[in-house]
């Protein structure tokens, strides 16, 4: 079984909210994040075709950020990748024989979100807007690495309050998201009917 026959059998379970393939999110990207006005919840998800070798760096990015953190995977990756996981990361399977998902443990809250890698989801120029409102004087001429020095430093940003804010902007950003989408793959149809003009007109 494939990512994207996994993905399918996913959404269905993703009530309320967004959700947002590919979200990128520190060294790595996350397959499909949730966002409700609650909380951010990171799946990963390993087909047949794919190793386990990145999943402690898809892990360490992920515990910064999301809410919830949960494995998607075949039944072939079960036994290798239980021992690699925290108790409080869930674990959904996709079985190998068809129907959907079964929880093989659910995703407990992680404690451990960073205040500068849960920023970092954002641009820059969201997040300096975010701090100028907080009253940080001098916020819009910072740089991407002073911000991320100011969050880690500082005690005046309330994680639950950054939180908030970043899910709230990537909400409102999924509309953009998906006009590009649509505008990268009329791309890629345009220059895939241009190519076949150009071979059929070289026959």
């Amino acid at each position: 079984m494939n990512d994207p026959e996994i993905r399918a059998r996913l959404y269905p379970l993703l009530l309320g909210g967004v959700h947002i393939d590919e979200l990128p999110t520190g060294t790595t990207r996350a397959d499909v994040v949730h966002i409700t006005e609650h909380f951010m919840h990171g799946y990963e998800v390993k087909g047949d075709g794919d190793t386990l070798q990145r999943v402690q760096n898809q892990l360490r990015c992920y515990a910064e950020v999301y809410d919830f953190v949960t494995f998607v995977v075949t039944e072939k990756h079960l036994p290798r990748l239980l021992p690699l996981l925290p108790e409080w990361v869930g674990v959904l399977v996709a079985p190998a024989g068809g129907g959907g998902l079964h929880a093989h443990r659910a995703a407990g809250y992680n404690a451990t979100v960073q205040h500068a890698p849960l920023a970092a989801l954002l641009w820059v120029e969201e997040i300096k807007q975010y701090l100028l409102a907080r009253g940080l004087a001098g916020a819009s001429t910072l740089r991407q690495r002073e911000i991320a020095q100011f969050l880690r430093t500082s005690h005046t940003v309330p994680l639950s309050h950054l939180a908030r804010y970043v899910r709230e902007r990537l909400m409102a950003r999924l509309p953009e998201r998906l006009l590009l989408r649509e505008e990268r793959k009329a791309e890629r149809e345009r220059r895939a009917a241009s190519r076949a003009r150009r071979k059929q007109a070289r026959r």
